[in-house]
This record gives structure tokens, sequence and C-alpha cells, in this order.
């Protein structure tokens, strides 16, 4: 047996050679250190950053919420009497919206976006899909992304407006000017889902009997698609994704168009809806077992 060995046959760690209660042991860490002061220094950093994170989330919850009921009002306009009182009310709604995102601009001052970008995401293309819905609504075209970034310039006039926002870190103080801008991403997903939303533009249109705006949505769909197309999967997983949604809501459009063109002189304007209703669900059980 080894004379480095104890009585059981086991080796003997060095610091077992030293009292128990001396192992160990030393003198109290200094709270007025440079290495404790910069590691507060970095959990004041991570806690304000983490309590950034958590408000813009809050925002953009509030963002989706606003834009998800200018929609909602958006597609009452098939069936309303007066259609300005309707893009005006629309209207009234996106300026809360943007005073909204007026805030999340005055959180992210000085900020890299990108950082923080997957906190508002989801608030930003719900915004993208409420205006450019409002947009066709109007002129029956799609808004520019750059012209959506025009809207998304703040001055101090449009802070005071609703200046809710106990952001310390986060304000222009000298220039008074904030700005957010829409990315690529955000701005495609948006105009992704806005086809969802025509689609049942068409399906109200049909039930009140307007045999205009169908074709005028099928047309806009088939560009749509088209520019979609060109981007296939070399886009973001999240685009060539939503690519399946809208060839879908093309189909669905184009069904209907066909059965207003070919069929419409035969069947009563107050039947066309269901007639199209039923084709709808046979192209999604159709999809659903291939």
């Amino acid at each position: 047996m080894s004379n480095k060995e104890g009585s059981g046959g086991f080796r003997k760690r060095k610091h077992d050679n030293f009292p128990h209660n001396q192992r160990r042991e030393g003198k109290d860490v200094n709270s007025s250190s440079p290495v404790m002061l910069a590691f507060k220094s970095f959990q004041q950093e991570l806690d304000a950053r983490h309590d950034k994170y958590e408000r813009l989330v809050k925002l953009s919850r509030d963002i989706t919420v606003e834009s998800k009921r200018t929609i909602f009002l958006l597609h009452r306009i098939t069936s309303a009497p007066d259609m300005e009182e309707i893009l005006t009310e629309s209207e009234i709604k996106l300026d809360g919206v943007r005073q909204k995102i007026l805030q999340v601009a005055q959180e992210l001052s000085g900020e890299d976006m990108h950082q923080f970008h997957r906190a508002v995401t989801t608030g930003l293309q719900e915004y993208v899909e409420a205006v450019t819905f409002q947009h066709f609504i109007k002129t029956r075209s799609l808004i520019s992304m750059d012209e959506i970034n025009k809207q998304l310039i703040f001055t101090t006039e449009d802070n005071g407006k609703e200046n809710k926002t106990p952001s310390s870190d986060s304000q222009d103080k000298q220039c008074g000017t904030w700005r957010l801008k829409i990315t690529p991403v955000d701005y495609l997903l948006g105009v992704a889902d806005l086809t969802g939303e025509l689609m049942r533009v068409c399906i109200n249109s049909v039930g009140n009997g307007d045999i205009d705006t169908p074709f005028e949505v099928s047309q806009f769909l088939r560009q749509v698609y088209d520019g979609f197309s060109f981007i296939g999967n070399t886009g973001p997983y999240e685009v060539s994704k939503k690519l399946y949604t809208l060839k879908q809501s093309l189909a669905k459009v184009e069904n209907a168009c066909y059965a207003l063109k070919v069929r419409g002189s035969e069947i009563p304007k107050h039947m066309l809806a269901d007639v199209f209703s039923v084709k709808t669900e046979m192209i999604d059980q159709e999809e659903g077992i291939s």
C-alpha cells in the first residue's frame, strides 16, 4: 500500500492535511472592490434591459389589440350605409395606435432596435395589417413601407397628446423627435396577413350582392402572390410560411369569382354567399386530405 493512501485504501487529498475549520476561510468580500462594483453595474444594466423588454411587450400587446379592433371596424364597411364615417372612425383608432408606437419609439431611442425587435414585432405586424387594410379600402392599392414609416415620425407636439412613458434613457431631450422604422420582414408579414382580411371582405361582399369587389380583390391578391413568389424560399422563414396561407386565400377568392362569372346569372344574389361558403368548405377539405 502506498504511503499516500490511508488505512482504508483511499488516496488522501491535499487539503485533508488542514483542519476542517480552516478550509476555504479567508477575508470577507470587499463590496467596494473594483470587481464587485463592476458586477453591480452589470446587474443594474441587465435589470434595466429586462424591465425595458417587459414594457415593450406590454405596449406591443396594446398595439395588437387596438389594431385588431380597427380591422374589425373596417369589416363593417361592406354593410355600412356611410363608408366615410367608418373610415373616419378607423383613422381615429389608428391615431391611438400610433400614440402607443410613439411610446415604443421613446423606449427604443438610443437603443439597438434589433435587440428588442422580438418584443414588438407582433404589434408592428398587426399595425401594418390594419394600415394596409384601410389604405386598400380607400384606394384599392397597397401602401408602401416608406409611406408607413413616414407616419411613424413623431415630434414634441405628438408627444403632448399622450405622455405616459416614464422612460429615463429614451428621450431626445434636445431635438424632441422620435421615429420608429418598420422592418421589411414586419411589412411583408403584415401584408401576408392582409390577404386573409381581403378574403373575408370578398365573402361579405358576395353576401351583400356586391359583384365588383371580389374581382378587384382577386386581381390585387394575384399581384401580391406574384410578389411573394419572387421571394420564395430565399426570404425569412416566417415569410415562406405565410406563402401557403396567402395561396389558400387567393384560391378561395378566385373560386368566388368563378361562381360569380359562370353561375352568377343562374343564382339569386341572396344565395351567392351560401354557394360560395359551400365551395370554400370543399376546398378546405381537399387541402386537408392532400
